[in-house]
C-alpha cells in the first residue's frame, strides 16, 4: 500500500522539490506551508510519516511535534536550516525519530525515511512479542504497561514522550545493568542514528525529573565515567 507522507515547510521551492522527489519514490505526498495547516489535516487523517521544518512562521516545528506526540506515535523527521545541537536534542526529546540539517539532498531524506520506517517496524515487532510475554512491568513503585506505552505511579499516569518511554522501557527490562551512551543510543534510536550522544543525557534528566515530580523513589543512577543503570 502506498504510504502517505505529510511535509511542512514555509519555503515553496523546498516543498515542491521534496514532494516531487518523494512522489517519484512511490509515496503519496501532501505538502503544507505552515504547521497550523498540517495539524488541521492531521486531525482528519493521520499519515504514515511527517517531515517537518522547525523554523516556520506561526507555530514552529517543535511545537507541532509536541502537539502530535500528545496523541500519536506517527514517525516524524525534523529538518532545520540550523545544525543546532539544542534544536536537535530538544526535537529528539519531544519524540522526533530523526533530525536532518539543511541543506540536504532528497536522496538523503529518502534514506533517512526508510531507516525510520524500518526502525519503527522492528521496534513494534519487538514490543508486541514483549507485551505477549509480560503485559505489565513493576519496578519499585513504578508500573509500566508496554502494550499501552504508559507509565504509572500509584495509579496515576506519568506523561512520557515517545523516546522517554522507549528509554524507560529499555532500562526497566535490564534492571541493574550498566549501559554506556552509545549502547543506549543504539537501543532506543537505532544503530543507524546520526545524532549526538548528549541526547541520552538530556533524556535521562527529563525522565528523572518526571519520576521525582511524581514522588517516585525509582533511581536512574549515573555510573561515572561509563553510563547509566536503573537501580532496583
Amino acid at each position: 500500500m502506498q504510504k502517505l507522507i505529510y511535509i511542512a515547510d514555509d519555503e515553496e521551492n523546498i516543498r515542491d522539490l521534496i514532494k516531487s522527489y518523494l512522489e517519484r519514490e512511490g509515496y503519496e505526498v501532501i505538502a503544507f506551508p505552515d504547521g497550523e495547516s498540517l495539524l488541521a489535516a492531521f486531525q482528519s487523517k493521520e499519515p504514515d510519516m511527517i517531515v517537518l521544518d522547525i523554523m516556520m512562521p506561526g507555530i514552529n516545528g517543535l511545537d507541532v511535534c509536541r502537539e502530535i506526540r500528545k496523541v500519536s506515535e506517527v514517525p516524524l523527521i525534523l529538518v532545520s536550516a540550523r545544525d543546532d545541537t539544542f534544536d536537535k536534542v530538544l526535537g529528539l526529546e519531544l519524540g522526533s525519530d530523526d533530525y536532518l540539517a539543511k541543506p540536504f539532498s532528497p536522496r538523503e531524506l529518502v534514506a533517512r525515511m526508510k531507516t525510520v520506517f524500518r526502525r519503527v517496524r522492528d521496534y513494534s515487532s519487538d514490543s508486541i512479542r514483549e507485551s505477549d510475554e509480560k503485559s505489565t512491568i513493576h519496578v519499585q513503585d513504578i508500573l509500566i504497561k508496554p502494550s499501552q506505552r504508559s507509565v504509572f505511579k500509584d495509579g496515576k499516569e506519568i506523561e512520557f514522550t515517545t523516546k522517554e518511554f522507549d528509554l524507560m522501557l529499555f532500562l526497566a527490562n535490564h534492571k541493574n545493568v550498566v549501559f554506556n551512551r552509545e549502547q543506549i543510543l543504539n537501543a532506543v534510536w537505532g544503530t543507524d542514528f546520526y545524532g549526538d550522544s548528549r541526547a541520552v543525557d538530556d533524556l535521562i534528566k527529563r525522565i528523572r525529573k518526571k519520576l521525582s515530580n511524581a514522588g517516585s523513589t525509582l533511581e536512574i543512577a549515573t555510573v561515572w565515567g561509563y553510563g547509566y543503570k536503573l537501580t532496583v
